[in-house]
């Protein structure tokens, strides 16, 4: 939470913290939201145990939604919700935005990506749609024809439609 130039002047504080002796051993600033994120979360689990670096080594995020996730079904998780944690009228920032202004270069790839798959993703839901319209109408063409079976497998609880 808060306006993108407050969240950018805590990047540049953590961007100053590096090792005096030898920059190269770290902390690493990286500058991809996908990352971002993979450390928040290190940060949550107890990494250094081997269960928490077997939670790690598990965890796969992406900038985007890549093809083989891009026809599965989204979740939505309530409590990360903005809606219910930050009160109307309250500035945010989107994490694409902050890593865009210090330096991340795919914000444009990405942005693109996920225009076509979005187009990809209408094409499909109308076809969908179509399909079950055609469903429906052959079932209520055919209903009176397989009266006697629909009967016999609702008596058993079997799901006709």
């Amino acid at each position: 939470s808060g306006e993108l130039f407050r969240n950018k002047l805590k990047w540049e504080a953590f961007l100053r913290k590096r090792t005096n002796t030898n920059p190269t051993h770290g902390p690493f600033h990286f500058r991809s939201p996908a990352e971002f994120v993979r450390r928040v979360i290190r940060g949550m689990v107890p990494h250094k145990t081997p269960r928490g670096a077997a939670a790690l080594g598990r965890l796969r995020i992406f900038e985007g939604v890549p093809p083989p996730f891009d026809k599965t079904k989204r979740v939505v998780i309530p409590d990360a919700l903005r809606v219910t944690h930050l009160r109307p009228g309250r500035k945010y920032t989107r994490l694409g935005d902050l890593s865009k202004s210090i330096g991340w270069k795919y914000s444009d790839i990405v942005e693109r990506l996920e225009e076509k798959r979005a187009i990809r993703s209408a094409e499909f839901k109308k076809a969908k749609a179509a399909a079950a319209k055609l469903r429906r109408q052959a079932l209520a063409n055919v209903s009176k024809n397989i009266a006697e079976q629909t009967k016999v497998l609702e008596s058993y609880k079997y799901p006709v439609n």
